[in-house]
């Protein structure tokens, strides 16, 4: 069995699409393109759109006038990275695309969720540097075999032109799941959790970073990991990710 779906892999995609048809990567439906969505799963993916917070990236509920920039979160708990974007809020669609790609080893996911994380975060992209993905811990990544992050960060890179830089953040402390825990403790199981290698200091010295990850649910991750390349020389850090867990800001 191994072998032939390491046969299939060595394929031409071309040859690929001969045996096996294009299909919607969030419910399996047939479609057009490789990678695409059909009609009901696109209609279905709640896009982050303007009015939303500068800082959070999140969606606000109504729109409250060209001068509401912030979210009251980000005046009473402003986060550690400057801005923050993702495409879509963390729901039906989005978590499937995300739940495919992390536990199902849809990888070949990662090119159009990356290049829909391009459009969504154009501005930050105009602006960075370089790219740096969140890494796992060495025993995460042994079981799972890939860095989800990373995976989404390459392409991302790649057609922005920037320098990706994987190796410019390590995480140096295993944590537990964040699931389950509440903002506090998720910003405590964090605490520490990476730090930038002197070996690669200069990659980011200096620099605007773009941190990506799939999703993000309370911000802690991206706060631990913006404080650390902060920390190690990094200029500023913006956040894009694929997902936001939330509602819309108020």
């Amino acid at each position: 069995m191994r072998t032939a779906t390491r046969a299939l892999r060595a394929l031409p995609r071309g040859a690929l699409a001969l045996i096996y048809s294009p299909t919607c990567a969030g419910c399996g439906a047939a479609t057009a393109d490789p990678g695409a969505l059909c009609p009901a799963c696109w209609s279905g993916l709640r896009l982050i759109e303007e009015p939303l917070c500068r800082r959070y990236g999140t969606p606000f509920a109504v729109d409250l006038g060209v001068g509401a920039l912030l979210s009251p979160r980000a005046i009473a708990d402003p986060p550690v990275f400057e801005r923050a974007r993702a495409v879509a809020l963390y729901d039906d669609v989005a978590r499937r695309l995300v739940h495919r790609l992390k536990y199902e080893d849809r990888l070949d996911l990662a090119g159009p969720m990356a290049r829909m994380m391009a459009a969504s975060g154009r501005e930050l992209i105009a602006e960075a540097a370089c790219v740096v993905p969140v890494p796992l811990h060495r025993w995460r990544l042994w079981r799972r075999r890939f860095n989800q992050a990373a995976l989404l960060a390459r392409p991302l890179a790649a057609g922005a032109g920037l320098p990706f830089e994987p190796w410019a953040l390590a995480r140096i402390r295993a944590t537990r799941s964040q699931v389950g825990l509440t903002r506090a403790g998720r910003a405590e199981n964090l605490s520490g959790a990476f730090r930038v290698p002197a070996a690669e200091a200069h990659r980011i010295a200096g620099r605007r970073v773009l941190l990506v990850d799939d999703v993000t649910t309370t911000g802690a991750t991206g706060n631990a990991a913006a404080r650390a390349l902060l920390r190690g020389g990094a200029a500023a850090v913006d956040l894009l990710t694929f997902a936001l867990v939330g509602d819309p800001a108020g």
